[in-house]
Parts: structure tokens; sequence; C-alpha cells
């Protein structure tokens, strides 16, 4: 029972209640004359614009609930393999729409806001494919916490980040979950306390990104990343991203029984003994990209 416990938890992904918070709340972006995202998908790879470059990206409620009807459509889909999110203009994202958080709004939708972006940044970890986030140019507050939730960054050498809420009194305590968990402590602190952005290659260096690249490579370099975990079998990458952000959430002995289980139940699938047969038999695997349990199970 264990063990199918955590397989479902991998694969599973409480999709069904994202399913629901999804469905109802992409009704108020269906009538906008330009998308605030656009999606387009080809050989396993979902690309996810965030497409309001007037307003710097804003991640408005209705950006949000947009995003997030993006990244659930057809979530468990086997044809779904990685899904990029980028962002039209010089501005990847410049966080909330301050003229949503005034008190004119009350406090019900101040509320709402951010349990919607709390959603998108959980949902993002949570759903059972990689979420590669691709960014050229500025990304504060909720957009820095969104580069931060997503499992790895390629940035362009002119990209910044920063939590700069402090100085509008509004301090970056979301975003800091996000960022918090993504740098060491100290490095958090001063960003958080000062609003001051940081440099890609200081954003590389304290682990906010994956990689910096020249402006023209940025696209090149990021489906590289993107077209290399399609080679991968879709459960088992299902299996090990829910099992990371488990065990990184649990101390030493705990992780240690919790990866160890989940090893157990990777070799319980076909795909599993799949790659071990072709790794032997010196052939590349032929997936099925189902999570099915190998014969002898």
């Amino acid at each position: 029972m264990t063990r199918n416990v955590f397989y479902r938890a991998a694969n599973i992904v409480q999709l069904s209640r994202f399913t629901r918070l999804a469905e109802p709340r992409l009704l108020c972006t269906q009538t906008q004359a330009e998308p605030l995202t656009v999606r387009q998908q080809n050989n396993g790879i979902r690309r996810i614009t965030l497409n309001n470059p007037k307003k710097r990206n804003a991640l408005s409620l209705s950006m949000l609930e947009s995003l997030r009807g993006n990244i659930l459509a057809d979530i468990d889909s086997d044809d779904l393999r990685v899904i990029v999110i980028s962002a039209k203009g010089p501005v990847f994202s410049s966080g909330h729409d301050l003229k949503e958080l005034t008190s004119a709004q009350g406090r019900d939708y101040h509320t709402k806001v951010f349990q919607a972006c709390s959603e998108v940044m959980t949902l993002i970890q949570d759903i059972p494919v990689p979420v590669i986030a691709m960014v050229n140019g500025v990304a504060t507050a909720a957009g820095c916490q969104l580069v931060a939730s997503c499992d790895i960054a390629v940035v362009t050498e002119k990209s910044t980040f920063a939590t700069p809420g402090v100085n509008v009194g509004l301090f970056c305590s979301t975003p800091a979950v996000a960022i918090g968990r993504a740098v060491p402590k100290k490095v958090a602190m001063e960003m958080l306390f000062t609003g001051s952005p940081i440099s890609a290659q200081d954003a590389l260096l304290h682990g906010l990104v994956s990689k910096v690249v020249p402006e023209e490579r940025l696209e090149e370099e990021t489906l590289a990343i993107a077209r290399r975990v399609c080679q991968a079998s879709r459960p088992v990458v299902a299996l090990g991203k829910a099992t990371f952000h488990r065990q990184m959430a649990q101390g030493r002995d705990a992780a240690y029984a919790t990866a160890s289980r989940v090893m157990v139940d990777n070799l319980a699938l076909r795909d599993g003994q799949e790659g071990i047969r072709a790794f032997i038999e010196k052939r590349k695997p032929v997936w099925t990209n189902k999570a099915e349990k190998a014969n002898n199970e």
C-alpha cells in the first residue's frame, strides 16, 4: 500500500483538484481581444507566452487564471512532456498589478489574487512534467517568484531579478516563499529588504536560475533542454519530479527513506525495466510513456 501511495502521488499529482480550479475561471479571459497568455504545443513541448507587454506582463488575477488554464490543459496527456514559460516584450513579468491591490478592490478581492498566485506557483511544482522559465528581461516581485517556482530557468545576460515590494510598502512575502527556497537565506533577505535587483550572473551564482546565455541563443538553449527532457520516459520523470520536491521538504533520514521506496517503485515500472534492459543490450530504450507496471509485478 505504501508503494502505491507514493506512485499515485507522483503520477496523479491531484490533477482532479487542479482541473476543478481551472475550468470555470477561464471564462474571464476568453472575451479578451488579445489573449493574456498564448499556448502552442509541438513534439511534446508546450510553450506558454505571457502576452501583455503593455502592462509589463503583470500577474493580474486574469493573467494568473489564463496561465493556470494553459498549464492544466490536457495535463495528463502522454503527448505533453515539458512546459516552457516565456514572455512577450522586454519585461518577463513585473509581478502583481498594483491597481488590483488598492483598498477600493477590498480585502476579499486581495485574498483571491494571492490565493490564485499561490495556486499557480504550487501547481508548477506539482504537475507531472518539468516546467522551464525562458527569461529575456526583467522579472520582479511575483514575476521573480514565477521564475523561482519553475524547475529550470534559462535566462539572457540582460535579465535582472528583484523583489522591490518593500519600496512601495508591500513586502514581497509570497515571492519570498519560492525565492527563499531557491537561494541562500542571506541573499534572499538582502533582495527582500532592499528591493535592489540582482544580475543574471548573480542569479546564476546564487541558484535562482539554471543557465545564462546570450540573447540570440536563448530559444536554442532552452529548447535543447526541453528536447532532452522529451527523450526520457514521461512516468519516470513524473515520479522523479514529485519525489524530489517531497524529499526536499524532509529531514535527511526521512528523505532517504522516501527516495529509496520510490526507487523501488521506479523499478516496478515497465519503462524502468525497459531502460535497464536497453542499457544492458546496448540499444536505445523504447518508452511506453505509460504508467504501467512491468510484467513481473
